[in-house]
């Protein structure tokens, strides 16, 4: 991306669009030996990285939090919960409800795939210079903010 073509709005939107496409691309190909190696699907990690971070959701809350319908959220918790990686239990208010918790296994498994991906990561920013990586760490909360608008 050169400063000529990001200087309007939609040249800055085609060029971020495309770049950021990229890297996505690049992370998902980094992703499916994840996926490899734990037997799990995409799915399937993501939800128990969700539960890693959040410490505790009910069914609801997590089929909502990633878009998809309950009865697709009830498989995904059944296969992680028969694997040992999430557990559930009573809710503390709402005994009809349960939560569900990543279990130690599952939290040993989410800090392996995270720390691998930010190992191959950090590879590629060795490879920029110290102004770009001080570009970046500007732009982090940026492209964040923009993820969840």
């Amino acid at each position: 991306m050169t400063s000529t073509q990001t200087r309007t709005d939609a040249g800055l939107a085609n060029g971020l669009r495309i770049s950021v496409s990229r890297l996505a691309r690049r992370l998902r190909v980094e992703r499916a030996g994840d996926l490899a190696e734990s037997g799990l699907s995409d799915t399937q990690i993501t939800v128990l990285a969700v539960l890693e971070r959040k410490i505790a959701m009910s069914p609801g809350e997590l089929a909502e939090h990633e878009k998809v319908q309950p009865p697709s959220m009830t498989r995904v918790i059944t296969a992680l919960e028969e694997r040992g990686l999430v557990q559930r239990a009573p809710h503390l208010t709402d005994r009809r409800q349960v939560v569900l918790t990543v279990t130690d296994e599952g939290k040993r498994l989410v800090n392996q795939l995270r720390r691998r991906r930010d190992a191959w990561l950090a590879m590629r920013l060795r490879g920029l210079t110290q102004q770009e990586r001080e570009t970046l760490r500007a732009a982090a909360p940026i492209l964040e903010k923009l993820s969840q608008a």
